[in-house]
């Protein structure tokens, strides 16, 4: 694969994570918020929150990172 394909396809792969955790953090009150805003003020909440948002990027990233060196080893 070409150097310059390389580099766009792995700047690419390590904005997604964050476009995806942004979404994903700011949706996440509207799946697993039960609209109980004792529950949604909670630690443990922001915790599941916080912990869920960071395991969903970091699986894309993984993911992105390991289509896009594929096969580069020299």
């Amino acid at each position: 694969m070409d150097t310059t394909l390389t580099v766009v396809l792995g700047i690419v792969a390590m904005l997604l994570p964050l476009l995806v955790g942004r979404l994903f953090w700011k949706r996440f009150d509207h799946y697993f918020g039960r609209n109980d805003e004792v529950y949604m003020d909670s630690l443990e909440y922001f915790l599941k929150k916080i912990g869920s948002t960071v395991l969903i990027a970091f699986i894309i990233l993984w993911i992105g990172m390991s289509l896009v060196f594929n096969g580069n080893a020299s």
